[in-house]
């Protein structure tokens, strides 16, 4: 090689490695946007190029021994672009929850979509714990059938002691009693415990003795004040056997603790709330079937979603082709042949989506979970025991799958896309290269508020 061409691959080698370094830096970036990661890999991706038509002359030569890096950079890095997010599960920080037997803690989750519901669910666990209370799951009457979805009895065996109980066994035990002694709402505004009338008449028609509903601060649902262990110890401990706290969806405490992997309560699985044994295993058979061991899942919400987004000033409802931009950027990182597509969006819509998803001059497939069909046996579970059809049984199978992806995508303020980053936190199945849809970016058209 000449001494000019010999320079122009030090400086493009040296280029190359500054690159490496600030796309490392920008992966490990909360706030980092889609748009300009993708572009430091576009412009590796070039600087690469340009190398080996510089290389390309020189074939014939000793041009291996050169220290100037080969073609295999960019596919190492490639490879290890997208990977798995470090857990450092020692510096968790965990509560033991060793409760009464006695006491019980009986969940209440009244906010919106069953998504909130497990939130509610998980946190009103956290309070079992501080408190030492044995936690009462919501009967089906009143909430979603939790025992469809979630295996209640995983939760006991990984924390090693009965911690849980089903509305079925707490009645059981307390038919003679049945109440709830008092009444310590956490939220006092707009309305007690987050309960309407008519939720209260739901639990009366349970049989429920239910007394007044009393706050021990001021906290407004809207406005939620950051709480500690010690606040929730001393508003909420009592000697009553049977307490309620109502929703707490929206309360603040201890958040650090909350989003750790694993959660704030120490146990000896990967994590408390998960799908149960059934769904998980249909959803293995559906990633063998369909898809494959790498995949991108794209949780895309949209229905009702662009009027919540514009009223909330959240700025998280995109275009079709400013969101397909921003897929097909994390696609190409990625390097998945795939796209799994969890959404409640028309066809008009999937279908622009699918048309402008092109890498190397092909579109993208985007797949979704098929209607049934006999001939196909990854769904044979859930059909012979009895939970086909079943939405809350096909929501949860979404979010396995979308869980259990090489990279997830999701929408910014929807519950269930935070849900599926909670479980791939626990699972340590994150990615360096999960991300919103255009995290970072601005819609680039905002319609007027009505």
């Amino acid at each position: 090689m000449r001494e000019s061409e010999l320079r122009s691959m030090y400086l493009l080698r040296e280029q190359q490695l500054r690159l490496l370094a600030l796309l490392n830096h920008s992966l490990g970036t909360e706030n980092s946007s889609e748009l300009i990661v993708s572009e430091i890999y576009k412009q590796i991706s070039l600087n690469q190029e340009i190398q080996q038509v510089l290389l390309s002359a020189h074939k014939g030569g000793n041009v291996s021994d050169m220290r100037f890096g080969g073609g295999d950079d960019l596919v190492n890095l490639g490879s290890n672009l997208c990977g798995k997010v470090e857990q450092n599960l020692g510096a968790r920080k965990k509560i033991e929850w060793t409760p009464r037997s006695d006491r019980y803690l009986f969940a209440i989750c009244v906010s919106r979509q069953r998504s909130n519901h497990l939130i509610c669910l998980e946190k009103h666990m956290f309070f079992a714990a501080i408190l030492g209370r044995v936690l009462v799951i919501p009967s089906h009457k009143v909430d979603y059938q939790f025992s469809r979805v979630l295996d209640i009895e995983h939760i006991n065996k990984c924390v090693g002691r009965k911690v849980v109980v089903t509305f079925e066994e707490f009645h059981e035990v307390k038919k003679k009693n049945f109440r709830i002694n008092k009444f310590i709402c956490y939220f006092s505004s707009p309305d007690r415990c987050y309960l309407d009338e008519d939720h209260v008449k739901k639990l009366k028609g349970l049989g429920l003795s239910i007394p007044k509903l009393e706050s021990p601060w001021h906290e407004e649902v809207k406005n939620s004040t950051k709480r500690t262990v010690k606040d929730i110890d001393t508003k909420f401990g009592s000697d009553d056997e049977v307490i309620a706290i109502g929703d707490v969806f929206f309360a603040d405490v201890e958040k650090d603790w909350v989003i750790q992997p694993g959660g704030p309560i120490a146990h000896k699985c990967k994590t408390l709330i998960e799908p149960s044994g059934l769904i998980i295993l249909t959803a293995q058979r559906f990633i063998q079937t369909f898809l494959g061991r790498d995949y991108v899942a794209l949780h895309f919400r949209r229905h009702g979603f662009l009027k919540f987004c514009i009223v909330n000033k959240l700025g998280c409802f995109y275009s079709i082709p400013q969101a397909a931009n921003c897929i097909k950027l994390v696609v190409q990182r990625a390097k998945a042949p795939v796209i799994y597509l969890s959404t409640d969006a028309a066809k008009s819509e999937t279908g622009l989506l699918h048309s402008l998803i092109v890498l190397d001059g092909r579109p993208v497939p985007l797949v979704t979970k098929p209607a049934r069909n006999s001939a196909e046996k990854w769904d044979a579970l859930l059909y012979r025991h009895g939970l086909e059809g079943d939405s809350q049984v096909e929501a949860m199978l979404d979010k396995t799958i979308c869980a259990m992806s090489s990279v997830f995508i999701g929408s910014s303020g929807s519950t269930f896309t935070e849900d599926i980053f909670r479980l791939r936190k626990d699972w340590g199945s994150a990615s360096t290269c999960d991300s919103y849809i255009c995290k970072g970016e601005t819609p680039n058209f905002i319609a007027e508020d009505e």
